[in-house]
């Protein structure tokens, strides 16, 4: 699989051995929250939930910030399950909060999105959000998505809460 440089991350595949930093920010409740998905209660939980959304999968990659080798995040583009056009794609992400704010979630952002473009040879590639999430739409609007529209009632989130979707996309230039 693929890896990805950037100038103070790398972006590349997550293996087993990934399960305690990824544990480490994903208990947190201020990060799946944002994303929909409830904080991990142990390190077995966050074992079984890699094993269907981050191992083996082609486009979803851990981000590791260059200067420590700590992993603290995780950002793939994925089929849009939204879209049924197989030169589109959606992009998602998550950011241990001790990180947040310090532009790395946009820079990792910014590097998919050219590999979307450039490689994957993409048209369009999509973000949604909660209403509520004014980091993740900040770091879209920094990256150069057009706010789309409102999905209302879109999105069942864990605890049963029923949420809009806030649509971004960008398209090939």
């Amino acid at each position: 699989m693929k890896m990805i440089e950037t100038e103070r991350l790398i972006l590349r595949p997550i293996v087993a051995n990934d399960a305690e930093a990824i544990f480490e920010y994903s208990q947190s409740k201020n990060v799946g929250i944002n994303a929909g998905w409830k904080p991990h209660e142990s390190i077995e939980e966050t074992r079984e939930i890699m094993k269907c959304a981050f191992l083996d999968q082609e486009y979803v990659f851990g981000i590791e910030l260059k200067e420590t080798g700590k992993l603290f995040g995780t950002v793939g583009i994925i089929p849009d399950p939204k879209r049924q056009n197989n030169k589109t794609r959606m992009i998602g992400y998550a950011i241990g909060e001790e990180y947040w704010g310090n532009g790395f979630t946009t820079e990792a952002v910014r590097a998919l999105l050219r590999f979307g473009f450039e490689e994957l040879k993409l048209d369009l590639i999509s973000a949604y959000c909660y209403p509520y999430n004014e980091g993740s739409k900040s770091v879209l609007i920094k990256c150069g998505f057009t706010y789309e529209g409102t999905l209302r009632l879109a999105e069942e989130r864990y605890d049963g809460v029923v949420f809009d979707n806030d649509c971004y996309f960008i398209m090939r230039q």
